[in-house]
């Protein structure tokens, strides 16, 4: 699995490293260069994606970006793309890890916690890629980006809302309720994903930033 479609669960350790000075193949070259932008929003979030800096880890020299990204905004719209993706496929590891539940019911709240558990997972795991992937020019767009989408052609904020609807298919949540339920639920978890990679909750032992976790997707359920 390379940098643009990493897990949840994957430490960057372990993402496809970037070629060096003449080891990509022809026609890779823009391959070469997200997968740098990639690594450096890693390590530092969007700011630290450079066009300059992501020309020298692909080993070329810094005019021949320019064949691939117009400059910098536009490598970072790619890289933020990507990290989207990657978030999408964490949510995916979660709910592929759901244990067959007993009901219609059961299964369609524990879905609704796996994408929870994603988002979060991968926030505190992948800090960088998190921040680049929601911050700064972020924007909801009303036509789904397949670029965006993990393994199943979902985005992050599709899978939520396919997990909603299908507690509105098993009588979990009244259909009355269902409209914007999603930005209820996606603007809590999000808070606390920002407090505890930015916020007073930083500090926060593993254990306990997980346990707080687990209490929050509770309190997100039961508001449904």
């Amino acid at each position: 699995m390379d940098a643009v479609h990493m897990a949840e669960n994957t430490p960057p350790s372990r993402t496809r490293a970037v070629p060096a000075r003449g080891s990509y193949r022809h026609g890779d070259l823009r391959r070469a260069l997200l997968e740098a932008g990639l690594a450096l929003a890693a390590e530092g979030g969007p700011d630290a994606v450079v066009l300059r800096e992501a020309t020298r880890r692909a080993g070329v020299a810094p005019n021949a970006a320019y064949r691939h990204f117009a400059n910098r905004e536009d490598l970072l719209d790619a890289v933020r793309t990507a990290a989207v993706a990657a978030v999408a496929e964490a949510m995916e590891v979660r709910m592929a890890q759901l244990p067959v539940q007993p009901d219609a019911v059961a299964q369609a709240r524990a879905r609704v916690r796996a994408v929870g558990a994603g988002y979060l997972g991968f926030a505190r795991a992948h800090t960088g890629l998190f921040r680049t992937a929601f911050g700064g020019r972020f924007a909801l767009a009303t036509t789904p980006d397949p670029a965006k989408a993990g393994r199943s052609g979902l985005d992050p904020f599709r899978h939520l809302g396919a997990a909603l609807d299908a507690l509105v298919a098993t009588g979990a949540l009244p259909q009355e309720r269902r409209p914007g339920a999603e930005f209820l639920a996606w603007s809590t978890v999000h808070g606390l994903a920002l407090l505890l990679i930015d916020g007073p909750l930083r500090g926060l032992p593993a254990e306990q930033a997980e346990a707080l976790g687990g209490r929050l997707l509770d309190m997100v359920e039961r508001g449904l």
